[in-house]
């Protein structure tokens, strides 16, 4: 299986990913605008709690595993077979960014299979820190945001470096489905997902007692919309 080569990655910046293109194409055919790039900042100037937050939602292990999660993804599995369905993901950053640069968002064996593939050669070529990085400023945020300076500035009024524990939790929680995530009327899903992360924020000692106190009341206030109606069901990834 032919897989594009992932080296320069080492050192150069992607100038759109597969992702964005996708997004452009859809907003073509249904004759909406759309101008979307992306903006790249080294790690060094994204917020560390969205770095620690994001880390904790996503891919806990990330550091400790390779391109692949088996632990997470036996647990998926089980639950899935358990419950007839396919109810969680399994997939770890490096996957993400895989899919993000180079596939898209097609559901099908074969863009796995790919997508299995350019997680290895992601893992081969870059370091940890650069495939955070790379994930970091290629993720979509909602409709027509790449990459966390992006999101912070367009949700918060503030670049990536300066987000605060519960405007990192917030965004942290909007990567499984971006698109859905309405702050001004937050769904039951994003408002558990978001404090759930804070929390962890707290267990895993990135932040004190005090400091999570301070947040919890911070992201209350930012999730103070109207609430949505309907059930808490987590939607689908995007």
């Amino acid at each position: 299986m032919a897989a594009p080569d992932v080296s320069w990655l080492r050192s150069a910046t992607p100038r759109t990913t597969a992702l964005l293109e996708q997004r452009r194409a859809e907003a073509r055919a249904a004759r909406r605008p759309f101008d979307a790039h992306l903006r790249f900042v080294p790690l060094e100037r994204i917020s560390p709690r969205l770095v620690e937050a994001v880390i904790l939602s996503e891919d806990a292990g990330f550091f400790g595993h390779g391109p692949f999660d088996l632990g997470e993804l036996r647990q998926a599995v089980g639950q899935s077979l358990e419950a007839r369905r396919w109810v969680r993901g399994a997939s770890t950053l490096t996957q993400q960014l895989a899919k993000n640069l180079f596939l898209g968002t097609e559901r099908s064996l074969w863009r796995k299979a790919r997508e299995a593939v350019l997680a290895v050669k992601l893992e081969q070529a870059l370091d940890k820190r650069r495939i955070l990085a790379l994930y970091l400023n290629v993720a979509e945020w909602g409709d027509g945001i790449f990459g966390a300076d992006l999101a912070a500035r367009t949700r918060f009024g503030v670049p990536a470096s300066e987000l605060d524990a519960a405007q990192a939790a917030l965004l942290a929680a909007m990567l499984p489905a971006p698109r859905r995530a309405d702050l001004a009327v937050p769904s039951p899903w994003l408002r558990r997902r978001s404090r759930r992360v804070l929390d962890l924020l707290l267990q895993q000692d990135h932040i004190t007692p005090e400091e999570h106190a301070h947040a919890s009341a911070e992201l209350e206030r930012l999730l103070a919309g109207s609430p949505a109606e309907g059930g808490d069901a987590e939607p689908p990834e995007e």
